[in-house]
């Protein structure tokens, strides 16, 4: 099928065999490895203050163990093992073992990097590109090293009943296991293994029939005998199938027939990872601030206890309505870009404490918001009917647990809760201080005169991208709407749609949310939208001025703008799977279609030129004629953020589907070529930088704060040191969840028949 860098001889564990995997499914022994430093925010906090993001800090680390469910069927027990070795052994005295058990210097640390990156991703994904990541030593040597560690001794049938549960899929390369994906085309645990796009399609349409959020949801699906499908809808909860008091999901949970097809409601997905979230969340509601919070986390303890959507956006409307706080945190079912479909959330917690002298200059954004949102290329009526101030605040993070750490946020994801309440805007300091740190010699496809200007003006060309990109692009725009009373929010009779001169032909209808309908372009296709807002704003004089930037500075700054998103959309081929034509991460993609956008414009604007390294293998040099961003990238921008923002305001799914896929195709058509450039970025690839997390230990009524050296070793300790009550009774939890829905991901001439 024409995908150079995955021969199937890796396939069905060959690297057992001892053969190495190839470069794109494995971490590099050198990978960057950095601390994420929030020493300064947290000594700032009061002992109440302490104790609050300490127990959220609990909540969200022990929800984040959900993620392992949410990945792959053998993540929760590759979790497990490496826990059991790392507890009983750190990586000092494993290495002893290891390097006497013959292994090299070499082999250790592909071990230790490879069990960073499980415990950095949760998971044996990526979580930024969803591609399997597997050890880089040979299969009987790690072996060796398990089933002679101390756990092993300790518990021998435990470690090697984990061992040979994950031991083969650890390694395992099939086409199928490689990315994640549904049916054929990839693994996901959002869905049992047998489910395809149309049945991911009819849950949808269920869901939206029911008034059901899918954020929450896993779909399974069983097939009887006569061949007819069975499917059931989980929702996450501490609560099972035990009566409980009436709450808006109880009504919900039964059978359906829904288009010819059984559907059954069920709840007490991740049930007792839950109860220990929802205790640590009723301990950090003592601590509260403010009533907003203490009715935040109630409504959130409600949510996860009861498996309610709706209860977790009321909680999110406090969480709006609490302003500048000190501590901040959000945490729940949030994110949609790893569902296939796009739809149901990832689990992620994040505690985080504010950064007030950046966030001064952000406030400031946000007083000219209103007035910046008036030169976005759209007309009035396609913007919200009035603009809800939101919080924008930089923060230094304390936690995030998850997949992965974001640079900066927009949330909540709820349409209704934004268009009629507000949002709130993040920006993460201290992670978008450890992005930042660039080392010249790995500074890809850049001209050399570029790149001493690229590294001084990165960082504070990215605060504004991202200001502008969560703010204003995030932020701006209005969906149509017909409610459930046929009543629409906008005038049927004046509104014109400006690419057509004709009226407003569509629109959501009650229950359609933009995730609903847009499914799987909606992620990629707003990250587009928002990048698109940053570049376009960025060229605002009264914009860099908020920031501090004038004159020449100022032309540095947008200029290292526009030249980081088009080098970013070369880098994004990386990230692109030509066996399946698809895309495996929402932003990356975007920042593509953006670069296709800006050749497009012609005129030399943009140039991409293959060329030969020092090292003799194939080069590339990207250039942007910064004397032609305002007269031939600004007009092309207007006009791409036009047509975005119209079919999005439309929900006109066919128009929007055209324009995206359009723009997104990677294909090896002149001048470009851009898969022949794919293989030179997969050639010149740098790994995403591993970030170790401090952790919070409370003694006696006192709050401490304990960090970790920057490498995989000390990545390693500071999760060996999470859960010092009871990691092992989390690693049975995870291992039985895990095992009584494994039969949903074996073979077809294994699965089980009978009735759902």
């Amino acid at each position: 099928m024409g995908e150079p860098e995955a021969g199937s001889e890796f396939a069905n564990g060959a690297a057992a065999a001892g053969l190495m995997a190839d470069t794109q499914y494995i971490l590099p022994n050198d990978i960057g490895v950095s601390s994420l430093d929030c020493r300064e925010a947290f000594r700032l906090l009061s002992p109440s203050e302490r104790l609050y993001a300490h127990h959220l800090s609990r909540a969200a680390w022990y929800g984040g163990l959900a993620v392992l469910l949410q990945t792959s069927p053998e993540a929760p027990y590759i979790y497990a093992l490496l826990s059991r070795l790392f507890r009983a052994q750190d990586p000092d005295q494993l290495r002893q073992h290891a390097l006497a058990e013959g292994l090299t210097e070499e082999d250790y640390q592909a071990f230790l990097v490879y069990a960073a990156g499980v415990y950095s991703n949760m998971g044996n994904y990526k979580s930024f590109g969803d591609t399997k990541f597997v050890p880089n030593l040979p299969k009987e040597k790690l072996e060796r090293v398990i089933l002679g560690s101390e756990a092993a001794q300790q518990h021998p049938e435990e470690v090697r009943g984990l061992w040979q549960t994950c031991g083969e899929l650890m390694f395992c390369l099939e086409p199928r296991l490689r990315h994640l994906g549904l049916g054929k085309e990839g693994i996901t645990t959002y869905f049992s293994g047998n489910c395809t796009m149309e049945d991911a399609k009819l849950a949808q349409d269920f869901l939206d029939s029911q008034n059901l959020s899918a954020y929450n949801t896993r779909l399974f699906k069983e097939v009887d005998r006569e061949g007819k499908p069975h499917y059931e809808v989980r929702l996450a909860s501490v609560l099972g199938t035990e009566p409980s008091p009436d709450s808006e999901v109880t009504s919900k949970l039964k059978s359906y027939e829904f288009r010819g097809s059984p559907f059954q409601v069920t709840r007490g997905d991740y049930a007792p990872i839950l109860q220990k979230v929802v205790e640590q969340l009723d301990k950090a509601k003592m601590y509260a601030a403010n009533s907003h919070q203490k009715h935040m986390l109630a409504q959130y303890i409600d949510s996860f206890t009861q498996g309610s959507i709706e209860a977790h956006k009321r909680g999110s409307r406090f969480w709006i309505q609490d302003k500048g706080p000190i501590v901040e945190s959000y945490i729940g079912f949030i994110e949609s870009y790893r569902d296939p479909f796009g739809s149901r959330g990832e689990f992620e917690g994040f505690v985080a404490v504010v950064n007030k002298a950046m966030s001064a200059k952000f406030e400031r954004l946000v007083a000219s918001a209103e007035q910046l949102l008036k030169e976005l290329p759209w007309p009035p009526a396609f913007e919200k009917d009035k603009f809800l101030t939101p919080d924008f605040t930089s923060l230094d993070v304390l936690t995030f647990a998850g997949s992965g750490i974001p640079a900066g946020i927009n949330i909540p994801n709820y349409d209704d809760l934004r268009q009629t309440e507000g949002f709130k805007n993040v920006s993460l300091g201290n992670v978008l201080a450890v992005a930042y740190a660039t080392q010249r010699e790995k500074l890809t496809f850049l001209e050399e005169e570029d790149k001493d200007l690229y590294i001084l003006w990165k960082g504070p060309s990215f605060d504004v991208q991202v200001g502008l990109h969560e703010l204003l692009g995030h932020g701006s725009g209005k969906l149509f709407v017909q409610d459930e009373k046929g009543a629409f929010n906008f005038d049927q009779e004046t509104v014109i749609n400006p690419e057509t001169g004709e009226q407003i032909q569509s629109w959501y209808r009650s229950g359609e949310t933009w995730d609903s309908k847009f499914s799987t372009i909606a992620s990629s296709y707003e990250e587009c939208r928002a990048e698109s807002v940053g570049l376009y704003l960025c060229l605002h004089p009264q914009v860099l001025e908020i920031f501090g930037f004038e004159g020449a500075d100022a032309e540095d700054v947008i200029y290292v703008n526009w030249l980081n998103m088009v080098r970013a959309g070369l880098l994004a081929l990386e990230f692109y799977t030509p066996a399946a034509s698809s895309w495996r991460q929402a932003h990356m993609q975007a920042r593509f279609v953006i670069l296709r956008v800006l050749l497009e414009a012609g005129e030399g604007l943009v140039t991409i030129t293959p060329t030969t390294g020092s090292d003799g293998r194939p080069d590339a040099r990207v250039r942007l004629d910064r004397s032609k961003i305002q007269s031939v990238g600004k007009p092309a921008l207007e006009r791409f953020l036009r047509k975005l923002q119209v079919l999005k305001s439309t929900g006109d799914v066919a128009g929007g589907r055209a324009l995206y896929e359009g723009y997104a195709a990677v294909t090896d058509a002149p001048p470009e070529c851009f898969l022949t450039l794919r293989d030179t970025v997969l050639l010149r690839k740098e790994s995403r930088k591993l970030i170790v997390q401090p952790n919070t230990r409370l003694e006696g009524s006192d709050v401490q704060l304990l960090e970790y050296e920057a490498s995989a070793a000390g990545l390693i300790r500071s999760f060996s040191e999470r859960f010092p009550e009871d990691g092992p009774e989390l690693e049975d939890i995870l291992t039985q969840l895990a095992t009584a829905d494994a039969r949903f991901w074996k073979g077809p001439s294994e699965a089980p028949s009978g009735q759902a």
